[in-house]
């Protein structure tokens, strides 16, 4: 894991950087489709995330499963992080 997290580490920089903006701009889900939006992409973070622990493909697929649950991890991270701080910066106000 160390040897994957160490070899994709741009594209995690770029998937956290891309979520804060995103997060940043848009805010938390508030509606119904966002909400239904927000919660595929954790379904699919998921299913991801399962394939990858039980290891159900071998070699350069397994590899492409493993860094697309880190890289929208990271995304759905930043997206958080980013909405938290709009909402914070709004009550602040």
């Amino acid at each position: 894991m160390t040897v994957l997290v160490s070899s994709l580490w741009p594209e995690l920089a770029a998937a956290l950087a891309l979520g804060l903006v995103i997060g940043a701009v848009t805010g938390l889900p508030r509606g119904r489709i966002a909400m239904m939006a927000a919660g595929l992409l954790l379904l699919g973070l998921a299913a991801l995330t399962g394939l990858a622990i039980w290891q159900v493909l071998p070699g350069a697929a397994g590899f492409r499963i493993e860094a697309g649950a880190l890289v929208l991890g990271a995304y759905l991270a930043g997206c958080g992080v980013g909405g938290l701080g709009r909402l914070a910066a709004r009550r602040a106000s």
